[in-house]
């Protein structure tokens, strides 16, 4: 590890237990903040989510915004009857062309919502707890050189402690030493959990697949530099795992981010345009089948860009 980044380690890495709610309630002052979450078909976990931040973080938080992703169940409703303000993503910013994936509900949320700090948190939690967003929240508003803050957590699976976070391990870890080793301090580099300041949100663009947490990382390393980032230990996290195929895709996405931004910060002499066609095979009877679906990326621009457009 490079020794920039064990000292980075050592001065912006921190714990949710060195947050207390009120401390950080004396630091707001007039800032405002909102807690973004955006979702697909979450009725289960949502609701519980939401109660928890009104009840426990009033005075804290200004606003809870829900970006229902296309759900087929209701998750919009049972989002709305918890006290959320709940936006279908396709109704944002009506005259552009829809856009499917994450980000693209990520991106979208800055139209919707005013907070100077916005925390973004996945709506499929099972064990979720209100430090989650004061330890995100804790950085920001001690410190106005931190620009954005990562969590960090064990991720357990299917009944260990740990285990979980694949993609990060096969995938993500092993390009970011490869390629941006000054990153190679956070824990979770793909946490659906972290917080920024609209003020750098805005200024850079979002993935819309699930490349946007690689994406903005590098994105806002370049931007910002090292130290105006932070990542603070959560504890743990649980969610229902994905099946081997979906995070496959899930890899491949990735993998499509990461290639994007070598070339666009010169790291690379691409040989070929990469694919976007993955492959994947199952047992069927007594051989194979192969599904092959797209896993292609699009990218919004900055949201600063769009300033005609923004509440």
């Amino acid at each position: 590890m490079l020794p920039e980044v064990e000292a980075w380690l050592r001065g912006r890495t921190s714990s949710a237990d060195d947050w207390p709610l009120h401390a950080l309630l004396e630091r707001k002052g007039a800032t405002t903040v909102s807690v973004v979450l955006p979702a697909r078909d979450e009725r289960a976990t949502i609701g519980t989510i939401i109660r928890v931040i009104r009840r426990e973080l009033r005075g804290l938080v200004d606003e809870v915004v829900v970006i229902d992703s296309r759900s087929s169940d209701d998750t919009a409703a049972v989002a709305a009857r918890a006290g959320a303000a709940v936006h279908a993503q396709d109704e944002i910013l009506p005259e552009l062309k829809p856009l499917d994936g994450k980000g693209e509900a990520l991106w979208k949320s800055l139209a919707v919502t005013s907070g100077e700090l916005v925390v973004f948190v996945d709506s499929d939690l099972r064990d979720f707890r209100a430090s989650m967003v004061t330890g995100l929240l804790g950085p920001l508003l001690d410190d106005p050189s931190v620009v954005y803050v990562k969590g960090c957590y064990d991720r357990p699976l299917l009944g260990a402690p740990t285990g979980g976070g694949r993609v990060t391990e096969l995938v993500a870890r092993p390009l970011i030493n490869l390629h941006w080793p000054q990153l190679a301090g956070f824990v979770q580099p793909l946490a659906g959990e972290y917080a920024g300041r609209r003020s750098a949100l805005e200024r850079v663009p979002f993935i819309t697949g699930y490349g946007v947490e690689i994406g903005l990382l590098i994105d806002l390393l370049e931007m910002a530099g090292l130290d105006a980032l932070a990542q603070v230990d959560l504890g743990s996290r649980e969610h229902s795992p994905q099946s081997t195929e979906a995070l496959g895709a899930m890899a491949g996405q990735i993998m499509l981010a990461v290639w994007s931004r070598l070339e666009r910060q010169g790291k690379m002499i691409p040989l070929h345009e990469p694919s976007a066609r993955l492959s994947q095979f199952s047992r069927a009877g007594s051989g194979h089948k192969v599904t092959t679906r797209d896993v292609s990326i699009a990218e919004r621009p900055p949201m600063i860009t769009m300033a005609g457009n923004l509440r």
